[in-house]
């Protein structure tokens, strides 16, 4: 007589690092997972986060110990054998090449997709030929043992099948979950800033960890020009290694009291709704999520065309210009452009429908094998197992 059906788990398996992109697209997939009955361990590296203080129902939090994904494969292994998860989705290289090791050491079937956010030759260029050997031999050796590679942007998957050598049927793009329910709800809330309280003189807006890869600094160039010519204000979201710098490079180019750093904000969204531009000065990324973000809040923007993402987001140059990487002159006026003619919200929004979240949760059920329109799974799909 038959027991009736036993639940299939999902394993999700990230590094809870720090407070950006990854780990919020992270939570996202898994609100999604969560939302179609998919019972989730967020097998966690780091899992002390603010991330994770509040976490669906029908997700465990698994916290391995471990502050490294390089220390991670042992008791990865231990958790994929005692458990028998159906699949385990494994966000971004580290955690993919442990994801592939520990099946190993287990010995047990487990479908393992991984999860790229980033364009890695991009994020390499200028290192030695030792620094990048050693980030791509590696996953030329590892991805072999990968039954799915996830892509954030068709520029992402480009770079990865040169990098692995993987075939085309086992890469797919599958949009970051950027728009969900909160986003509305987050973008209403108060700021408290003083500048709030003044809505006439725009408000022009970057966001991100400033670090070299943002390349902030050519943003404060071009707002200086920007200011030269009209009244505008600058905040930039985010917190890092630049800040010193950036503080003081505004003072040199005499636009200090028009440029802010509040530092790492929870709620971006609500400065977001409030600017009446929002700029994309990166040197490189997979796919940016605040700039799918402040599309998807009606925010006409402006980005660097570089590799990659912001292209395919702004279908190259429909929904915002784009301008050449380290150029500010050309970004000062791509941005004085569009403040004097903004494109209508409704479509900036429209722009943006892939990248809602239950579409990407259910484009990743599909791969990882699960049935995106059940609750529970189906037969777990052939894997590159024991």
């Amino acid at each position: 007589m038959s027991s009736g059906p036993v639940e299939r788990r999902l394993a999700v398996f990230a590094s809870f690092s720090g407070e950006g992109g990854v780990e919020r697209m992270v939570l996202n997939l898994i609100e999604g997972f969560a939302g179609r009955g998919v019972a989730v361990d967020l097998i966690a590296i780091r899992a002390e986060s603010a991330h994770l203080d509040v976490l669906p129902a029908g997700v465990r939090l698994v916290d391995l110990g471990v502050r490294h994904s390089a220390l991670a494969a042992l008791p990865l292994a231990r958790h994929l054998r005692r458990e028998r998860p159906a699949a385990l989705l494994a966000a971004k290289d580290r955690a993919i090449r442990a994801a592939v090791a520990a099946r190993a050491l287990a010995g047990v079937p487990c479908r393992i997709v991984g999860r790229l956010g980033t364009n890695l030759s991009a994020a390499l260029e200028g290192r030695a030929g030792i620094a990048r050997w050693s980030r791509v031999a590696p996953m030329r050796r590892f991805y072999a043992g990968v039954d799915h590679v996830v892509c954030v942007s068709e520029g992402v998957m480009a770079d990865t099948a040169r990098l692995t050598g993987l075939p085309a049927s086992r890469l797919s793009v599958v949009r970051n979950p950027v728009v969900t329910p909160r986003l509305a709800t987050l973008a209403v809330e108060r700021v408290d800033h003083p500048w709030m309280e003044d809505d006439a003189v725009p408000l022009v807006l970057g966001a991100g960890r400033l670090t070299e890869q943002k390349d902030f600094p050519t943003l404060v160039r071009a707002f200086a020009r920007l200011r030269a010519e009209r009244p505008a204000r600058l905040a930039i979201l985010g917190e890092g290694r630049a800040r010193a710098r950036l503080e003081q490079l505004a003072a040199e180019l005499g636009v200090a009291r028009d440029v802010a750093l509040p530092g790492f904000t929870p709620n971006p969204y609500a400065w977001m709704a409030r600017a009446r531009l929002f700029v994309l000065s990166s040197a490189w990324e997979g796919s940016p999520n605040v700039l799918t973000e402040a599309l998807a809040l009606g925010v006409p923007s402006v980005a660097t065309d570089c590799p990659s993402g912001p292209r395919e987001i702004l279908a190259g140059g429909r929904w915002g210009p784009l301008v050449p990487v380290g150029d500010d002159a050309a970004l000062a006026r791509a941005m004085a452009e569009t403040l004097d003619a903004p494109l209508p919200a409704d479509r900036l929004r429209a722009a943006v429908a892939a990248y809602a979240r239950d579409a990407a949760a259910a484009a990743y059920l599909d791969l990882l094998g699960f049935d995106p329109n059940r609750l529970t799974t189906l037969d777990p799909r052939a894997c590159s197992c024991p």
